[in-house]
């Protein structure tokens, strides 16, 4: 009941933060990602490989949560409050998105089983391809779903 007092910059004032929030995880994941992708058993750090590719999955896998429990039910609830045609975007991408995290948590699942450089390397190329495709889609829904509202929010707060 309180929710529906609420003007619309307060109900998505705090999307933008999540989102904020979820995209410099996503900068921590590429980074960590850049420094696995094609290494040697050790980096300039000297931490072991394994160690690395530890906090690659721990990354991977909250970045791949926040995104199904938090963003994209935020951008598909603030598409809903504005009934613009949006919601059947986020209908039809994220089919695509839950495959996408299948393929990140086969990923996870895989890295302790995988017993060489080479089977390394081919395994976090493939996850390359598969964040390619994941910041592709999820840049789109927000593009979409988020920041084509950003001025009805504005025109909210005046």
């Amino acid at each position: 009941m309180l929710e529906g007092c609420q003007t619309a910059k307060e109900r998505w004032g705090g999307v933008s933060e999540i989102i904020d929030r979820w995209l410099n995880e996503r900068q921590e994941l590429i980074v960590l990602y850049c420094s696995i992708n094609g290494m040697d058993q050790f980096d300039d750090d000297k931490r072991p490989v394994a160690s690395k590719l530890k906090e690659l999955c721990q990354i991977l896998v909250d970045y791949a949560s926040a995104g199904h429990f938090e963003v994209y039910e935020q951008l598909i609830q603030e598409a809903r409050e504005f009934n613009d045609g949006g919601i059947e975007l986020a209908h039809a991408m994220l089919p695509k998105l839950e495959e996408n995290t299948s393929r990140c948590l086969k990923f996870n699942d895989s890295c302790e089983s995988i017993s060489s450089l080479q089977g390394l390397q081919d395994a976090v190329s493939e996850l390359g391809e598969t964040l390619e495709e994941r910041f592709s889609l999820e840049d789109k829904m927000i593009e979409i779903l988020h920041e084509s509202h950003r001025e009805k929010l504005i025109d909210y707060d005046v």
